[in-house]
């Protein structure tokens, strides 16, 4: 085997092992006996233990992850971000040991490098979410909004892997997009520069994307809330 597909035999093995169980709890003789290899080959690619191998299994799933959010700037927002969240949880379900050694955080094998290349999934992942809504430099109202969303994005899809996947994975995208523009929405009456991002990316939905749907779901619920003005 030559060197490369070696050193990604030795880390798919680890990468398994750290989604199952508590990096702290992995020894350098797990990895080895998981690839079924000697411990001293294991040290001959990764020299620094399994520290090493812990960051680059963070790494290597952070620069997948990084790629699922990057889609073509065609047609409405909400589409393209559905098409994103496709990508990104087609990956939380296809490598759920990966995704779960990447964020599932807590560990004592966690460094300031792990640390910093998992903010560094969150920053791009941000910066992808905002080029769709047409901003480059946001103001703090906004970038919280989005941050926020990315953490909701995280800490949801890990209870999915763990809740068996439930439900649906198109379920979960549709919903997740649903929270992103009730979050825009929301934050857009009280930020300015939000009520331009979402003045300007409003138009471009349909009355079939994601957005589109929501805010015609919304209005059976004006009924109901009528009661509200009538009050005030």
């Amino acid at each position: 085997m030559d060197v490369e597909a070696r050193r990604a035999q030795l880390l798919a093995a680890a990468v398994d092992l750290f989604g199952h169980r508590r990096p702290e709890d992995v020894s350098i003789d797990d990895v080895a006996a998981a690839a079924g290899v000697s411990r001293p080959l294991v040290y001959r690619y990764f020299p620094g233990g399994k520290q090493q191998i812990y960051e680059a299994a963070v790494l290597g799933a952070a620069d997948e992850l990084i790629g699922r959010f990057a889609v073509a700037a065609e047609g409405p927002p909400t589409e393209r971000l559905s098409a994103a969240l496709d990508r990104y949880l087609a990956y939380v379900e296809e490598h759920a040991p990966a995704y779960g050694a990447l964020l599932g955080g807590g560990s004592v094998a966690e460094t300031s490098r792990t640390s910093a290349i998992v903010d560094g999934v969150r920053r791009r992942a941000a910066e992808q979410v905002l080029h769709h809504l047409g901003v480059t430099r946001p103001g703090p109202r906004l970038a919280m909004m989005v941050r926020s969303w990315i953490a909701s994005v995280e800490a949801v899809s890990l209870m999915w892997i763990d809740e068996g996947r439930e439900p649906s994975r198109t379920e979960l995208r549709d919903w997740l997009v649903d929270h992103f523009t009730g979050l825009l929405l929301v934050t857009a009456t009280t930020d300015p520069e939000t009520a331009r991002a979402a003045a300007s990316a409003l138009p471009q939905e349909t009355p079939t994307s994601p957005a589109g749907t929501l805010l015609t779901r919304l209005t059976t619920l004006t009924p109901a809330a009528a009661h509200l003005f009538d009050k005030a």
